[in-house]
């Protein structure tokens, strides 16, 4: 991942401390000016829609409609979202003092960390750079964005709309590659936000651990579906092949594997087919809402985990166009090269268990998903998974759709990530809570404990410290 030798035409040590200088200057600390840069972003995303969504069209096949969906729509909502209830997110919050240090009073008061670095994968290119960039704005600070080089149609539109509409002096965006991400990591910065994978993540961390920044890692993993017949298969299979096949299963939340007894997973694979079939019809490489593979080597990746005496559903491509058909595999098994590590594409394993009991212990036994679903209606085995499980987030009889709830802070846990966002949690990612004390003069009550020592000062400390 990195490279020794930055590109001459960037010089990130001149960027980023011009950045910082921004921010050193409190330019970016006003409640307007947070506004404002909120306002602008949404204009960008309305006045050039289409000009985003041609770049995701051209990287990713997706329709116009698909990506206002999961995309622009996305963001939007996140904006209005923050702008409605960011006076109330950075009011100081009071907080309760001991009658040990009475008579006083405490507030945690908001401020920005300083400088954020936003680095963002390809899969969904523009919500998972912004939607990081509407936090750190919100909360007053200065932000490095570096879109991901695989998609570049998007990092090229994106590269020439920023400037435009928000302020340059405090957002920059640095396209490129493996060279300029590697010089920016060189650099000091308050907050580095990354969203891709674990091999990369550490690649990340590493760099921060240099100058002991704080950073927020958004991960994947294998995302299990628990299903049992205790669900409308209908609906549970219209649910999960739209959850499983949306951007042609490029989702870090998408369903990555299903547990299911033999039983259930006959049903759902007959579900599943007519499902596939009303989404995107009987040839879904024709269909213009069915998306595409990034580039060659993730479909070469992708083939190489289609065992083809396991394919029940799909099967087909064509690597010249970037195709790969909705597909199922069953029986899957543990060892299959499908279960080995995230799929991230239009691949769905059955594994067939002998029960939830089974299905519990499989889940346990491997790494914490950034998501995990349970589509069943048995509410004992709800609570079981919310008890016995561990989980980036848990949903019931749905899948992927909770990144939609603002309120809801969305992140992993162990290797799929650390930290969480959108919504509020946004804003507390990239700020300080700074602990504001005040103790007047008079009455002096800390003369209570100072020197010299004695039996009165012992039970002062052991009524007000201990007892109080």
């Amino acid at each position: 991942m990195i490279s020794d030798t930055p590109p001459i035409h960037f010089r990130a040590d001149v960027l980023v401390p011009a950045v910082r200088a921004a921010f050193d200057r409190g330019h970016t600390r006003p409640l307007t000016w947070r506004v404002a840069q909120l306002q602008a972003l949404d204009r960008m995303l309305v006045e050039d829609a289409d000009a985003i969504h041609a770049a995701l069209q051209a990287d990713l096949g997706k329709c116009a409609v698909e990506s206002r969906l999961t995309e622009t729509a996305f963001l939007r909502a996140e904006i209005a979202h923050a702008l409605k209830h960011l006076r109330r997110w950075l009011r100081p919050k009071r907080v309760a003092i001991p009658l040990s240090l009475q008579p006083a009073s405490g507030r945690l008061v908001p401020e920005p960390l300083g400088v954020v670095l936003v680095i963002a994968p390809w899969n969904y290119p523009v919500q998972l750079l912004l939607a990081p960039l509407i936090g750190a704005l919100a909360a007053g600070n200065a932000v490095v964005l570096k879109p991901s080089e695989v998609s570049p149609n998007v990092a090229a539109t994106l590269a020439r709309l920023v400037p435009r509409y928000l302020d340059n002096d405090a957002v920059v965006l640095v396209e490129g590659g493996v060279a300029e991400t590697t010089a920016l990591l060189r650099q000091q910065f308050d907050h580095i936000f990354y969203t891709g994978n674990s091999t990369v993540a550490r690649v990340v961390m590493a760099a921060a651990a240099q100058h002991l920044t704080p950073v927020t890692l958004e991960l994947g993993g294998k995302s299990p579906l628990w299903i049992d017949d205790s669900v409308d298969m209908t609906v549970a299979a219209r649910r999960i092949a739209w959850a499983k096949f949306l951007n042609a299963g490029q989702t870090c939340v998408a369903p990555d594997y299903v547990l299911a007894t033999p039983a259930v997973a006959d049903t759902l694979i007959a579900h599943l087919r007519i499902a596939i079939r009303e989404l995107y019809g009987s040839d879904p490489r024709t269909n213009p809402e069915y998306g595409r593979i990034i580039n060659d080597h993730h479909v070469e990746r992708l083939l190489a985990r289609i065992d083809p005496d396991r394919c029940v559903i799909g099967g087909g491509h064509d690597a010249g166009d970037r195709y790969i058909a909705p597909t199922v595999l069953y029986p899957a098994t543990a060892d299959d090269a499908s279960m080995q590590d995230e799929i991230f594409g239009p691949v769905l394993p059955i594994v067939p268990v002998a029960d939830a009991e089974a299905a519990l212990a499989f889940i346990r036994e491997r790494p914490k998903p950034l998501a995990l679903y349970a589509f069943t209606s048995n509410r004992t085995l709800r609570q079981r998974f919310i008890d016995e499980t561990s989980s980036g987030a848990l949903a019931f009889d749905f899948a992927v759709a909770h990144l939609s709830a603002p309120d809801m802070p969305f992140g992993g846990i162990g290797n799929s990530g650390m930290g969480a966002y959108h919504g509020e949690a946004s804003l507390r990612i990239f700020s300080h809570f700074k602990p504001v004390m005040t103790k007047p003069l008079w009455p002096d009550t800390l003369r209570l404990i100072f020197p010299p020592y004695g039996k009165t000062v012992e039970r002062v400390i052991d009524w007000l410290l201990v007892r109080g």
